[in-house]
């Protein structure tokens, strides 16, 4: 059973190039790194980990190309402001700001970093109900 997200990674022809923009999307620097081969941010309110792997190390078979995986959705409090920051630092848009379910306040949309990943993102009402839950702000 899936208990929650835990780590998310994306793989990046360039780990400095990806490392670094990165770090100025998010606003801080990874935490732990492997040379040549991987950085790892703690990001949000419960600390997820985003790891960036040297595409070197990529799974046997794993493809480099948009949409080739799943799409992991980042609930953000400002939905169209981090759409459009994605797009100020080069990322591509994928997917357009969709509402999912009319007033559900469920929306969502998703970028193409300059390294070939996909970033969803989401206001979620049920992320902000666990996270009331929980004890988060």
């Amino acid at each position: 059973m899936l208990r929650g997200m835990a780590t998310t990674t994306y793989f990046a022809d360039d780990l400095e190039a990806a490392k670094d923009w990165y770090a100025e999307f998010l606003g801080v620097q990874p935490y732990f790194h492997v040379p040549n081969g991987y950085y790892e941010f703690r990001i949000g309110d419960y600390q997820h980990e985003l790891g960036l792997i040297n595409r070197a190390y990529a799974p046997a078979g794993a493809r480099n190309e948009p949409g080739a995986g799943g799409i992991v959705n980042w609930h953000v409090d400002d939905l169209e402001a981090t759409f459009a920051r994605l797009l100020e630092l080069g990322a591509k848009e994928y997917e357009p700001i969709t509402e999912r379910g009319q007033g559900t306040g469920f929306v969502t949309a998703a970028v193409l970093d300059p390294f070939g990943n996909i970033i969803g993102i989401m206001s979620n009402p049920h992320y902000l109900d666990v996270l009331g839950r929980t004890g988060g702000v």
